[in-house]
């Protein structure tokens, strides 16, 4: 199916926000971004990316070709065929469900709605989100909902820093509040995507990005947990990993860490576990995952420290932290685990500094910090460098040779040898 050259707009220009604007002009469509902070918005006019994925070039090139424009202004919904959401679903403080930025988004949509118009939500959130929250506040249009304008659903699945399938190629999971909805969604996304698989409701396919990203945190749960349990038989799971994997049915393998961040994994399952509360169901596994998950920071730390206290004391101690970003190649810090590391090592009285490529500074109780350049001095000056991030430019080689004790938590020293002393988290030696 051809493209119909329609007028898209794309509400939220974060990490999937901008890769999928950029997506929809290479198919011939016209985008026009909207987000309400005007600093990005400075920066991307400017060619400017704040995505690693993203380079400078393409956003340049889409804006100099007319494809793409970006704005903060939400009246030029009025002048658009199709707009897709893809705004933040964080946690509240009491860790529920936030969606005030997806009610905003449906507020200032409402006034501005037009006949024939596709709106799409791609923000991840609980099943029900659609139909019971925004659909009710697009009604104050006064249009018809599934007649004059089409509603659906299709959660993004998008992932960050991961070069080896493009955006177009991943399946794309579609749904409508009404079979009409389905028909527009499902119209306008094979325009887009290799493989579009259409959803019954869209409480179904709600709960299929939940699914996805809770059957990651339990799985990754347990791994973590089965790190620390190695460390203590003396057992290298690494290994185990590599000797379970070799089975061709019945085992995925899932790889210890510093723990679980990002937007969404961290996430996504407690709006999961909340949906099931106002149900009267109580998701064990989550929970089991969650409080996992927040004690590995805690256990990384001890271990740490009680190698470290065996030459000195932690407050007379320098620590260089490798990667601050949550995942491989990514800006991305939110919900990182090497900011919770970062922050108890500072409040047991270290002295704590950073490298990552991809993050220049970080803030922690209000006090900046910034990354420092990986040298030889800074290298040996340390006692302990402590592997966090799995970025691909760190110079492993490098650190091996000058660091004189390093804690991999992701199994990074594999196949290198050097003068400096290694644990591993889950390696039987930590």
């Amino acid at each position: 199916m051809q493209p119909d050259n329609k007028k898209i707009g794309v509400i939220g220009l974060g990490y999937v926000g901008l890769p999928l604007a950029l997506l929809f002009t290479q198919s011939g469509h016209h985008v026009t971004g909207i987000d309400t902070d005007a600093n990005k918005i400075n920066q991307l006019q400017k060619g400017n990316s704040h995505i690693p994925d993203i380079s400078g070039a393409a956003i340049t090139h889409a804006l100099s070709e007319g494809l793409l424009t970006v704005t903060t202004d939400y009246d030029v919904a009025a002048t658009l065929d199709i707009i897709i959401i893809c705004v933040p679903t964080p946690l509240s403080n009491n860790k529920e469900p936030d969606l005030r930025f997806i009610k905003q988004v449906s507020e200032a949509l409402a006034p501005r709605m037009q006949n024939h118009q596709l709106i799409i939500l791609e923000s991840s959130t609980y099943p029900g989100t659609t139909r019971d929250v925004i659909l009710p506040i697009l009604e104050k249009s006064g249009l018809n909902i599934g007649k004059d304008v089409h509603l659906g659903y299709s959660p993004e699945r998008i992932d960050p820093g991961n070069q080896s399938i493009e955006v177009k190629d991943i399946p794309k999971v579609i749904s409508g509040i009404t079979d009409d909805c389905l028909r527009h969604v499902s119209h306008f996304y094979r325009s887009i995507f290799t493989q579009v698989v259409p959803a019954s409701s869209v409480e179904v396919a709600e709960l299929s990005k939940l699914l996805e990203n809770s059957y990651r945190f339990i799985n990754i749960s347990f791994i973590n947990e089965m790190a620390m349990l190695c460390d203590k038989l003396n057992i290298n799971l690494w290994e185990a990993i590599a000797s379970a994997g070799t089975k061709p049915y019945g085992f995925t393998p899932f790889y210890p860490g510093p723990g679980i961040g990002g937007h969404c994994i961290p996430v996504d399952p407690l709006y999961l576990y909340w949906i099931g509360q106002k149900h009267g169901f109580h998701h064990q596994f989550l929970s089991l995952a969650q409080h996992t998950n927040n004690y590995l920071p805690a256990y990384i730390t001890q271990q740490v420290k009680s190698r470290i206290e065996k030459k000195k004391n932690i407050k007379d101690a320098n620590l260089l932290l490798c990667g601050i970003a949550y995942k491989k190649d990514s800006n991305d810090v939110r919900s990182s685990p090497a900011l919770s590391l970062m922050k108890n090592f500072l409040q047991l009285g270290a002295n704590v500094v950073y490298h990552d490529p991809h993050v220049p500074e970080v803030t922690i109780d209000e006090q900046t910090h910034p990354s420092i350049p990986l040298s030889h001095n800074w290298l040996e000056d340390v006692d302990i460098v402590i592997l966090l991030t799995d970025h691909s430019t760190l110079p492993m080689q490098k650190i091996m040779d000058h660091a004189s004790l390093i804690y991999d938590t992701r199994n990074q020293t594999e196949g290198f040898q050097g003068s400096a002393e290694v644990l591993v988290l889950g390696g039987g030696s930590a």
